[in-house]
Parts: structure tokens; sequence; C-alpha cells
């Protein structure tokens, strides 16, 4: 087939593990040995022969932290050939650590390498405010991640200055950045969309913060007994 449907939409070239098709689908090239952990559902294609596993006995040590909502529910693809990720048509963001480390929020983690170290740990510094907590996905390592966001993100260079971001729009951060939790007045009580007092996260150091520009409707924040 010719024309603009396979010049416009057919198959990007290979060019790295992890690349995006388009800006909403994630390319992974599959290699016996190179397993990758992905979000339950986010398979949409591949090509080849590559196999999954909803259940596999190394995520069984944050079966607890799902059931909170704070993990996020992941399977293994192993094989070989190319896979296709996606969750519902949410943008794509792919990047390749390079032994940095990467605090992802659980409802923006869409795949990465088994290989990288990783775990849900709580945000430094936001066990400040009395009675809440906030946990994130962390991945460290040599390897490739991938994410999602509602809507095109922006990513902020904290080392020009420190920033300051809405704790439902952050999609994730450098690992090692400092962290500080600031009240301020919720904007939308003021024109009558609500109420109350809102929490944003600071952040400085040698890193960066990317955020999406749709907060999430669920929030991050939850009282903790």
């Amino acid at each position: 087939m010719h024309g603009s449907l396979m010049d416009h939409y057919g198959p990007t070239p290979i060019m790295d593990r992890m690349s995006r098709h388009g800006s909403k689908i994630a390319k992974v090239v599959m290699q016996p040995g190179q397993d990758l952990f992905a979000r339950v559902g986010s398979m949409i294609a591949y090509e080849g022969l590559i196999d999954f596993n909803p259940q596999p006995p190394q995520l069984g040590r944050i079966a607890s932290s799902w059931a909170t909502g704070e993990g996020v529910p992941l399977m293994t693809a192993t094989g070989q050939g190319l896979l296709y990720l996606a969750d519902y048509g949410k943008e794509v963001i792919v990047a390749q650590l390079a032994g940095e480390g990467l605090s992802i929020n659980g409802k923006n983690v869409l795949a990465f390498d088994a290989s990288l170290q990783w775990g849900i740990e709580r945000v430094k510094g936001v066990n400040m405010l009395s009675g809440m907590g906030m946990f994130n996905v962390v991945v460290r390592g040599h390897g490739w991640v991938a994410l999602t966001a509602k809507g095109n993100p922006i990513m902020l260079d904290t080392r020009e200055a420190a920033t300051f971001v809405d704790t439902d729009a952050l999609v994730a951060y450098t690992d090692g950045l400092r962290v500080e939790p600031r009240r301020t007045a919720r904007l939308g009580g003021l024109i009558g969309r609500g109420s109350g007092e809102a929490f944003q996260l600071g952040f400085s150091g040698q890193g960066f913060v990317v955020v999406q520009p749709s907060e999430d409707e669920r929030p991050s924040f939850s009282v903790r007994g």
C-alpha cells in the first residue's frame, strides 16, 4: 500500500531500544534477555514473538502498594520483536537513563527496562505536611523509561531557579533534587470553583521537573491515620 496512509502512519525507522511513533505511542525493540516492565493493558500491538505475564513473582513485593493506589500495576514483556505501547491516547515521553534516577508519579508510568533498579518511595519533604503523604515510583541505573502525560508536557530546568509545581500536575523529576512543600490559598476558591488550601512542591538542584498541562482528577495527597 502506498500514498499518504503509509507515508504518515506507517512504521517509523528503528533508532533506539525505545522511541516514539507519533506523540502517543511508544515503540520498544524487544530482544531475548532484555525484558520490559509495562503498564498492564498498555500493549496495543506487537510484531514478532513476545509474551506477557501480568503477575510476575518479582512484582509481588509491591502488591500492597497497588491496593492503596500509590503503585502501578505492571506486567513483564519478554521475547523478540517490536512492541507498541500506549495509555488512552496520552502523550508519550521517552528517556534514557545513564546512571541517574527518576522519580515518577505512578499514574504516569508506561514502561521501563527490567534491568533498572526500582521501587516505591516516599517523596522527600512531603511528610512535613501533617497527616499527608505522597509516594512515587523511582527508577535508577542505565536503561530506558517511557512516561505519559495528559497533553503536551513541559520540562523545567531546576538549575536556573527554584521551581514550584502543583502536585496534581507533576509527572516526574530528577531523583536527588531538594524537595520542599509549600502551602498557599487555592486560587479556585477565589473564583467560585472550590475552597481551601493548595499544595505545591518546590524543587531545586541539578536536574529537571516534568509537568503536564492537566491536573489529575485524583489527588496525589491522601490523608493517613
